[in-house]
């Protein structure tokens, strides 16, 4: 392979003159903007004409190829002796170098796996969502963590192999719980040998292959075998695997003519985003199906999409079936991709578009699933926007903003009696939380029980941080501030904007929670919105979420004092007799669930003060309850 540079001018000549340069040789160019980073890879089986296409009449490029076209400061190709070669080096530097402007799966990086330790003398069954070249059989990937463990709590009812990690040497003196209920073989102890242990991880394998026709046959082997040794515990142990697995075939059959295993690819396309369903058929079962979304798709055409698709999903995802179902011919010759993905499979694999018959039932269910993926989410995000958006306008006409309030911040005080006092601040971007940005802090120079100060001051040294460059965290000023309270708690939070010059810039209200009265400065009546107003309702989530962000911080606190201080207050208890009791029970919890005799043979303790120890706790745990009650 041999790599090229060259640098773009302004000037359409100077970019004619430097295209001439390159040759017409299959190959992978990567476009650059001014500061070498890669914004773009592609493949091109004429890499002269491809490149050139670029930087031809832009009248026929989509938008976002032409905002590329006009970052491109530089190019450069690499030559490869074939275009198969070509699709697996760009396939190979997409994943190594993430270019802006490739489209690339949402989230792909992040479908579990289940992964069978084949390396293993006794292989486990995990969940995982790393994926090493380590022995290990894997499969997925699947579409949540809640599918893969619903699958391997299937499994582990079915067939018993190990879930512990330990080293397996058979010489260990008792098994665990699930040997006793028959959810494992005991290899631990030696109660199955290696031969025995591994038929059962190929029952699995064979299972999540979706070949449950062959583990049937079997397991009907090695039950009629267990009759005849006269072990009919062991025989009926098969034979309820064996209902199971059926009962379990006959929910999953589909389309049972053909026994191959194929992919089908469904494709629903609109307003350069996709929608991609995969059905994934082993032995006539749909055995599975993984959707995947794509936005501000580069070239919004089905071949181009169906091409790149297989591409990116198939060096990610490790089981290649032998046949791939997709709705259109590629946008590069079909023995091109048929031809890398032999290279990866190790066998042939065919991409066929059916006309007729059960694999076009089967593409359109695919092809219908992908649409209704499609209007979950895209449609149905357009339609939250427009919600959203129409809430904020709401929120802005009401009470007079002279913006839209895009970023809400609510700050909350929460205390009881004035111990353990804390502010919290809670953050909505567009109606929506962003839990990073919240903050909570605990009040340093109020005494006592003064709500109004403690608001001026966390709103103080919440406000004075917009301008510090040494905090970006805390620069991004607020569109509107919500305080959870009345009109005195206006006015006070009101008086620290003015101190600080930030208002009107940054609007401020109050809510109320009695009767949910707005109070907005300015104004002596206060604004009550209808119940059923959209507004109001973002404005209580807001007002809810720094009240129990708030409430949160100040248990955590007021229970780690609780912890270290009951324990102390407690005759006859000094540092030592403290130390030999926290050594023994760990917690205030196990403290309270151990009995008076098991505290008392702590060197140094004894019954009497075994009891007290009983009664403080008992005595502090409620008027915890009490104030939790007034907490909430």
């Amino acid at each position: 392979m041999f790599l090229y540079g060259h640098k773009l001018k302004n000037q359409p000549a100077n970019i004619v003159e430097q295209l001439s340069k390159t040759p017409s040789d299959p190959g992978v160019y990567l476009m650059q903007n001014e500061n070498n980073q890669v914004l773009y890879v592609g493949k091109a089986k004429h890499l002269k004409n491809r490149i050139r296409s670029y930087f031809n009449s832009s009248s026929n490029l989509s938008p976002k190829i032409q905002q590329l076209v006009h970052n491109i400061e530089r190019f450069e190709y690499i030559v490869t002796e074939t275009e198969t070669e070509a699709l697996i080096l760009e396939n190979n530097l997409i994943k190594q170098l993430k270019p802006y402007y490739n489209d690339r799966l949402k989230d792909d990086k992040t479908y579990p796996f289940i992964k069978v330790t084949l390396q293993e003398k006794f292989p486990k069954v995990l969940f995982t969502r790393n994926i090493k070249n380590d022995g290990s059989k894997y499969f997925g990937p699947f579409t949540s963590a809640r599918s893969v463990r619903t699958t391997m709590n299937l499994l582990k009812r079915l067939f018993p192999y190990r879930s512990c990690t330990k080293t397996i040497t058979g010489k260990d003196d008792r098994p665990c719980l699930d040997f006793h209920i028959n959810r494992c073989v005991g290899p631990c102890i030696g109660a199955s040998t290696k031969d025995d242990y591994n038929e059962i991880i190929n029952h699995v394998i064979l299972f999540l292959e979706g070949d449950k026709k062959e583990i049937i046959r079997q397991l009907k082997t090695a039950m009629k075998k267990s009759s005849i040794n006269l072990e009919y515990e062991k025989a009926a142990n098969y034979r309820d695997q064996i209902l199971s697995i059926e009962q379990i075939n006959e929910k999953q059959r589909m389309f049972n003519a053909d026994k191959s295993y194929k992919d089908i690819i469904g494709i629903y396309l609109s307003n350069n985003e996709a929608a991609i369903q995969v059905l994934h058929i082993r032995n006539g079962n749909m055995v599975g199906r993984n959707h995947f979304l794509m936005e501000s798709i580069m070239d919004n055409k089905e071949n181009v999409i169906a091409r790149e698709f297989i591409e990116q999903y198939y060096s990610f995802y490790h089981e290649i079936p032998s046949e791939i179902i997709v709705q259109t011919e590629l946008d590069t010759e079909r023995e091109i991709t048929e031809a890398w993905l032999k290279s990866k499979k190790n066998k042939s694999v065919k991409i066929t578009i059916p006309k007729r018959g059960d694999k076009k039932k089967l593409l359109n269910l695919a092809i219908q699933n992908a649409k209704e993926q499609y209007n979950n989410k895209f449609v149905g995000e357009k339609i939250q926007l427009e919600h959203t958006k129409n809430t904020l306008l709401e929120i802005e006409e009401s009470l007079g903003l002279n913006k839209i309030p895009k970023r809400i911040e609510c700050y909350d005080i929460s205390n009881i009696q004035g111990t353990n006092p804390v502010g919290s601040m809670t953050v909505f971007i567009d109606g929506e939380p962003e839990k990073s940005h919240y903050r909570k802090f605990k009040i340093a120079h109020v005494e006592g029980i003064n709500d109004y100060s403690m608001m001026k001051e966390v709103l103080s040294r919440r406000l004075k941080n917009l301008s510090d460059p040494k905090k970006p965290d805390w620069n991004n000023k607020p569109d509107l501030i919500v305080i959870d309270g009345g009109k005195g708690h206006l006015n006070a939070s009101l008086q620290t904007l003015l101190e600080l010059g930030l208002y009107p810039e940054i609007n401020i209200c109050s809510l109320a929670k009695k009767k949910e009265e707005i109070f907005v400065p300015e104004q002596a009546e206060s604004i009550i919105l209808p119940r059923n107003s959209t507004a109001l309702h973002l404005f209580q989530y807001i007002r809810d979420e720094a009240h129990r962000f708030a409430i949160t911080f100040h248990r955590s606190l007021r229970n780690k004092k609780s912890n270290l201080s009951i324990i102390d207050s407690i005759p006859g208890i000094g540092p030592k007799k403290k130390f030999a009791l926290f050594e023994k029970y760990q917690t205030i919890k196990q403290i309270e669930n151990a009995s008076i005799t098991n505290i008392s043979k702590i060197n140094g303790f004894n019954n009497s003060l075994a009891q007290k120890i009983k009664n403080t706790i008992k005595e502090w745990r409620k008027s915890q309850e009490k104030i939790s009650d007034k907490l909430n």
